[in-house]
């Protein structure tokens, strides 16, 4: 083994896949993988999910099973990284102990952003990111007559869903004219709305949050047009922060809304990359620097970081892809839309089951399928593929497979 040392901040699913990759890639040296939470790494998506209605063990989520790091001579350490010295070569820790390291990968994520408005330190106030987050959002959800969801972004809208699928009274609040308009448009996010107002979710949207009440704990919202709602729970999913502290002042990385990485996800200071919800990376199709939030961009791109970390040089070109569960409602979506693409879609927006394309003249930038499987890898053909008619897109004669002569994957 070499005297190199491998540090990598911030025990995610980044982390983890970095770790992983930088193992299999023949990285001979000391890993470490650094967290500040007292668990393994694990996945976050059912923590709005199965794990929140209890469906789903905590264990379940984890990324490796046990034994894995002590396999792969992988060292975990539960400690808070508070600084990062990139010409020294050298992790502040907050116990006061440093860690010098001869290349870093820096996965450390994100963090829900904060309610601020009067009243938002009442206790029933609650945020989603962590497992410990999860289990007690779960308990407080059970014991609860009244649940306000502020936000209907994808955290705000599948926790609502879960919470009505415990059975919970729920009100989801949010200033947009229907769930998660900002990224899919008013026309899909109207399907969205119809969903939630189906199943019992009483919405309050086009209006903003003005103030929590309450005496001690919550017990009201205010909301911008002078109404009130009565609760006793309170979960905020208005967005998420990359968690950019440890690169601070005198580190010597760029920042612009998160670490500023290449296509090879390096940062401006060589042999530090980052990965993950905290990376900002240029990425060769869309020719600008892009930040994705979801859980396969954590996957690869953690895996890609470990394995140039070892000595490879590979590009970092995967289209972005997320998925959801709402109810009955499963969905995928691949690419990246920009408010000026044309929206066509086929199928029955009714019956939720359909497939969007976001096109501008026939280009595909994204592509999404609701209650319509194994289709993904089509869908990334299409978006790949440049011009396609639209009409093709459109028309339910032609095989998805068929529109520019894709093929889907078994």
């Amino acid at each position: 083994m070499s005297h190199r040392t491998l540090a990598i901040v911030g025990a995610s699913m980044a982390g983890a896949k970095a770790a992983e990759a930088a193992r299999e890639s023949g990285y001979d040296g000391r890993v470490v993988l650094i967290g500040d939470e007292a668990t393994a790494p694990y996945e976050r998506p059912p923590l709005s999910k199965a794990v929140l209605r209890g469906e789903a063990e905590p264990a379940s989520t984890r990324v490796h099973p046990d034994g894995f790091y002590d396999e792969h001579d992988i060292e975990l350490v539960t400690k808070r990284v508070v600084g990062i010295d990139g010409s020294s070569r050298r992790l502040a820790l907050s116990d006061g102990d440093t860690l010098a390291f001869d290349a870093a990968i820096l996965a450390t994520g994100a963090e829900p952003r904060r309610l601020a408005v009067p009243g938002a330190e009442l206790d029933g106030v609650h945020y989603l990111r962590s497992v410990d987050d999860s289990n007690r959002l779960r308990e407080a959800i059970a014991g609860a007559s009244r649940v306000a969801v502020i936000g209907a972004g994808w955290i705000g809208s599948e926790v609502a869903a879960s919470a009505r699928q415990m059975g919970a009274d729920v009100v989801l609040i949010a200033p947009t004219p229907v769930p998660l308009g900002p990224v899919l448009g008013d026309e899909i996010g109207e399907v969205f709305r119809r969903l939630h107002a189906d199943n019992g979710v009483q919405l309050r949207l086009g209006v903003g949050v003005g103030e929590l009440r309450g005496s001690g704990g919550v017990e009201q919202v205010v909301l911008t047009d002078g109404t009130t709602e009565a609760v006793d729970l309170v979960v905020a999913g208005i967005g998420v922060t990359p968690r950019t502290d440890v690169a601070g002042a005198g580190c010597g990385l760029a920042l612009d809304n998160g670490i500023l990485v290449d296509q090879h996800l390096e940062t401006n200071v060589a042999a530090i990359y980052a990965a993950g919800d905290v990376a900002n990376a240029w990425h060769p199709r869309y020719r600008r620097h892009v930040r994705v939030e979801h859980w396969a961009n954590a996957l690869n791109q953690g895996t890609t970081a470990g394995r140039n970390v070892a000595g490879g040089r590979e590009v970092y070109d995967r289209l972005p892809y997320f998925f959801s569960d709402q109810y009955d409602l499963g969905m995928e979506y691949v690419g990246l839309s920009s408010a000026s693409d044309e929206l066509v879609v086929r199928g029955d927006l009714d019956a939720r089951e359909f497939v969007a394309f976001w096109h501008r003249d026939g280009v595909v930038s994204a592509a999404m399928n609701v209650n319509v499987w194994d289709v993904v890898e089509d869908l990334k053909a299409i978006i790949t593929a440049g011009p396609v008619d639209p009409d093709r897109l459109a028309d339910p004669k032609v095989e998805i497979g068929d529109i520019v002569g894709a093929t889907s994957s078994p």
